[in-house]
């Protein structure tokens, strides 16, 4: 067996804070990350958007140096990660899913334990936690311990332990996964002020509401970018008419819908199906087709395309072209 090829060295994009050359990973068999090459901006808020086993996790793991690639290039913050994964650590922070937060450590000591851990200067100790502080609304808890907060207490413990050697780019692996709204608020407040700072964010989420508070996004499934973008522009780009139709059998308008020809695609939605119909196609003639199914009471309006609906279509249409592939 042959060891696979790695493209000549890549340089960075002077612009870029990350950027990725053909970045791949493969575990046996299984490739988790496929070919990845895209750059983020000083100072840009980057989502990596996608389900579970898209990617998103093995490829933060390889911009924090914590996994080599198996192919390819990643620079953080000038320095080439997969030959250097030492050099980039004081450049960075890394939020995994599950935080190494000490819980039976106090607020307060498990941000000096980090401070010690990134040698903060301990003349600069009290002026960096008073202001992460402010940033988290922790100041009052900062003799509770660790593992007595909420959820959402915790993961801004987690982000604010991160924040406190003031890293040039910021990992976050889905850092709201099971927190509350409120709190999932107050995370994004935290990122956009740590943005508006000059601070360079690549967040990884599933949640495509959270994803189009970026300011551009790369949309993954199956460790392959299928599409990279400024969330609005991604929207835009989505080529039709999408209709919102309501009705007792939800799960039936779609398989009806889905049998028509002027149906791209339909998906649930909670009770709603969602349906991207072609230019050509108005709501009247979809009541008409939901009517001959046996749907006369569906209520059909238009309603604007989201993110997750790009998402939807893009997904039904690369699975589409992979049976082919297989097929021929």
């Amino acid at each position: 067996m042959t060891e696979a090829r790695r493209p000549p060295p890549s340089r960075p994009t002077p612009e870029a804070a990350v950027s990725l050359h053909g970045l791949t990973r493969r575990f046996g068999s299984l490739t988790a990350v496929d070919g990845l090459s895209f750059d983020v901006g000083h100072g840009e808020l980057f989502g990596i958007v996608g389900p579970d086993g898209a990617g998103k996790t093995t490829t933060l793991r390889m911009l924090a140096g914590v996994l080599p690639p198996t192919e390819g290039t990643a620079h953080v913050a000038g320095v080439e990660v997969s030959t250097d994964p030492e050099g980039v650590k004081p450049h960075i922070a890394y939020m995994a899913q599950r935080f190494g937060l000490y819980e039976d450590l106090t607020v307060e000591e498990n941000l000096h334990f980090y401070a010690d851990l990134y040698r903060v200067p301990r003349s600069e100790r009290d002026a960096r936690l008073e202001r992460l502080y402010r940033f988290s609304h922790l100041g009052a808890f900062s003799t509770r311990l660790a593992g007595q907060l909420s959820g959402g207490m915790k993961q801004k413990l987690s982000l604010s332990c991160c924040l406190v050697h003031r890293p040039k780019v910021l990992l976050l692996d889905e850092p709201t996964f099971g927190v509350d709204p409120i709190s999932r608020r107050e995370l994004w407040r935290i990122l956009h002020e740590m943005v508006a700072e000059g601070v360079t964010i690549v967040v990884s989420t599933a949640y495509l509401d959270e994803a189009e508070r970026c300011d551009r996004v790369v949309l993954m499934s199956e460790g392959r970018a299928l599409a990279l973008d400024r969330p609005v522009t991604l929207q835009a780009s989505l080529e039709g008419s999408m209709l919102a139709v309501r009705a007792g059998n939800a799960r039936g308008v779609r398989d009806a819908l889905r049998a028509s020809p002027d149906v791209q695609t339909a998906a649930l939605f909670g009770d709603t199906v969602h349906a991207l119909v072609t230019d050509g196609s108005r709501a009247d003639g979809i009541r008409h087709t939901l009517a001959a199914a046996g749907f006369a009471d569906a209520e059909v309006t238009s309603v604007e395309a989201s993110l997750e609906d790009l998402f939807i279509h893009l997904v039904g249409s690369v699975s589409y072209a992979r049976s082919g592939e297989r097929e021929t």
